[in-house]
C-alpha cells in the first residue's frame, strides 16, 4: 500500500489567521488515485519542519510539503529537505532566470534564495509566483515541495504534481475536463454541480474574477450531459470551456475585430479600466475611460442629462445608458460600456446595496442598459463581480445577442 502525508507550513495557519485548504485538496486527489493519505501536519515557521519531516520520511512512500519557500529567514523548507537528503543547496539556473525576469534587480539579495533547491532534485516551474517547487527522493521516499499560497500551490499541484505521482506509480492519466465559471459563489457552484450529476467528481479552484471547474469520472457523454445541465441551471455565459477569463474572452474578440473600446465607471472606481489596460498590447484596443463618481461629473463630462439624474438618480438604467453613450462619443471608440451602482452602504443612495446598472453602446447598434442585483459579500466583491459582468455582457452585445434576455436568465448567487 502506498502511503502519503502532507506538511502544511505557515504560522498564519497555526494561529488561526487563515484556514488550511491544502489538506482537503491533496487528500481528496490522492485518495482517488488509490494512495492511502495517512496524515496532514500543520506547523509554524519556526524550524519544526526538521523534526516533522524526519518522522514522516520513516513511515511514508510520499511526503508532500507546502509553504516555507519564500526569501525570509523563517522560510526553512529548502534547507530542511536538503539536510534530510544529505545534500547541499544549489542554484538552479532555470529558477534563477525566472526570478530575474519576474523581479529584475530585486532578484538579488534575499530573493536569490528562492532560486536554490537541494542538489539532485528536479525543478517544478511556478508561473504564478517567484518560488518554484521541486521534487526528489530522500531515503527511498518521494518528496515534493510546493509553494504555500493557494493561487500558486493549487495549479502546480494539479498540472505538475499529480501527473508526476501518476507517472511514478504507473497510474493511467484520468480524463478530466476544465471549465471557467463566472458570477457564481463557490458554495453555490458546489451545490449546482451535485444537482447536475452527483456521480461525477467535481473540483473547483477559486481565482480572480472566476472559479475554475474540473470534472472527471464517467464517460465523455456523461460529463457533457452534466455540463449542459449545469449551464441550464446557471444561465448563459456563466460556464465556458477551458481555462479562460471574462476579460480575455472580450479582449480576444476586440483584437480579432480590430476595434476599440472605452468605459465609464462610477461604483467600480476604475477597476474595469485597470483590467482592460493590464494585458500586454492593451493600447491596440483600449482607448480610454472616465471615472465619474460625482453626479456633476456624469453631467458635465459624460453628458448625462440633468433631467435623468433628477428623475432617476445615478443608479438607473437611464443613467448607465447615457454614460455609455457619453464616453463613446467623448473618446470616439467603436464600443463602450458603463457601470454605475451601489457597491457599499451609502446614505446618499436609496437603492439597495448590490444594485448595479450596466450600459452598452456601439457603432450602428442601439444602446442597451440592464440592472443586476448582486447579493452583497462586501464592497469589493460587488465591484469585482460588476466588472466581470460588464466584460461578459459587452462581448455578448458586440455579438448582437440580447443581453436583457441573458441577464433575465441569471440568478444572483
Amino acid at each position: 500500500m502506498t502511503k502519503a502525508s502532507l506538511i502544511v507550513i505557515g504560522s498564519e495557519l497555526t494561529r488561526g489567521i487563515i484556514q488550511d485548504k491544502h489538506t482537503i485538496l491533496v487528500s481528496h486527489e490522492l485518495s482517488k488515485m488509490g494512495i492511502h493519505f495517512s496524515e496532514s501536519v500543520v506547523i509554524p515557521d519556526d524550524g519544526t519542519i526538521r523534526e516533522v519531516i524526519g518522522a514522516l520520511l520513516r513511515n511514508n512512500n510520499i511526503v508532500l510539503l507546502t509553504g516555507g519557500l519564500g526569501p525570509t529567514t523563517d522560510d526553512m523548507t529548502r534547507s530542511a529537505i536538503a539536510e534530510a537528503a544529505g545534500v547541499e543547496l544549489v542554484r538552479d539556473e532555470g529558477a534563477w532566470n525566472h526570478l530575474l525576469e519576474t523581479l529584475k534587480d530585486r532578484a538579488y539579495g534575499a530573493n536569490e534564495k528562492q532560486a536554490y533547491i537541494p542538489k539532485g532534485f528536479n525543478l517544478i516551474p511556478n508561473p504564478n509566483g517567484t518560488a518554484p517547487g521541486f521534487w526528489g527522493e530522500v531515503k527511498g521516499t518521494l518528496v515534493v515541495s510546493m509553494p504555500g499560497p493557494p493561487r500558486e500551490m493549487e495549479p502546480m499541484f494539479r498540472s505538475s504534481v499529480l501527473p508526476l505521482l501518476r507517472k511514478n506509480l504507473g497510474i493511467k492519466e484520468e480524463e478530466r475536463d476544465e471549465y471557467s465559471t463566472f458570477l457564481i459563489s463557490e458554495a453555490k457552484l458546489e451545490e449546482l454541480t451535485k444537482e447536475a450529476d452527483p456521480s461525477l467528481d467535481w473540483g473547483t479552484r477559486f481565482q480572480d474574477y472566476r472559479i475554475s471547474l474540473y470534472v472527471s469520472g464517467g464517460d465523455e457523454e456523461e460529463r457533457q450531459r452534466a455540463i449542459g445541465k449545469l449551464r441550464a441551471l446557471t444561465g448563459k455565459k456563466r460556464v465556458v470551456d477551458g481555462d479562460k477569463t471574462a476579460l480575455g474572452i472580450l479582449v480576444e474578440d476586440l483584437k480579432k475585430r480590430g476595434e476599440t473600446i472605452s468605459c465609464a465607471e462610477s461604483c467600480t472606481g476604475g477597476l474595469a479600466a485597470s483590467n482592460l489596460t493590464s494585458l500586454p498590447g492593451s493600447s491596440l484596443y483600449m482607448m480610454g475611460s472616465v471615472t465619474s463618481y460625482f453626479l456633476s461629473v456624469k453631467e458635465r463630462v459624460l453628458g448625462v442629462k440633468k433631467d435623468t439624474l433628477d428623475r432617476y438618480g445615478a443608479v438607473s438604467e437611464e443613467c448607465a445608458l447615457e454614460m455609455a453613450e457619453g464616453v463613446r462619443n467623448l473618446i470616439s471608440s467603436d464600443w463602450a460600456f458603463s457601470i454605475t451602482g451601489v457597491a457599499g452602504p451609502d446614505k446618499s443612495e436609496e437603492k439597495e446595496v448590490g444594485t448595479v446598472c450596466l450600459g452598452f453602446s456601439g457603432k450602428d447598434r442601439k444602446p442597451v442598459s440592464v440592472t443586476i442585483r448582486f447579493f452583497s459579500y462586501g464592497r469589493e466583491s460587488i465591484r469585482r463581480r460588476s466588472t466581470a459582468a460588464s466584460f461578459i455582457l459587452m462581448k455578448a452585445y458586440m455579438d448582437g445577442e440580447d443581453i436583457r434576455e441573458i441577464v433575465e436568465g441569471w440568478k444572483v448567487f
